[in-house]
């Protein structure tokens, strides 16, 4: 997908409407590659920013990109066209504790259904 282009301009926009970049990348760079540069320039005055890698969910053209494709696998002939700058949205998403999904699963066996005839 990424034609003969070697380098693609990407910002990555937060979920309060903020972007990191735009910076280059060389179409060779992994999605995982790319995560790694989010964590390094988080803004240090967001709240529940990304701990690891895991915690960053990279999309792009409506699709969650996989940590082991590249830049250039993962780009749209439709929305990233030569000389512009393409957007990735981030999402933080950090991983459930243990306590969490307990409490997730009682509150679903503890709900009851009312019938009203």
């Amino acid at each position: 997908m990424a034609g003969n282009q070697d380098q693609f301009e990407i910002k990555f926009r937060l979920t309060d409407g903020s972007d990191i970049g735009p910076r280059s990348f060389p179409a060779a760079t992994s999605i995982a590659t790319l995560k790694e540069s989010i964590l390094a320039q988080w803004p240090k005055d967001k709240e529940n920013g990304p701990r690891t890698v895991k915690d960053v969910k990279l999309i792009s053209a409506g699709k969650i990109l996989e940590n082991n494709r590249t830049v250039g696998e993962c780009q749209s002939p439709l929305c990233d066209a030569p000389g512009t700058v393409t957007t990735m949205h981030v999402v933080v998403q950090h991983p459930t504790t243990e306590k969490e999904k307990k409490a997730a699963r009682e509150s679903k066996q503890n709900k009851c259904v009312c019938v009203i005839l």
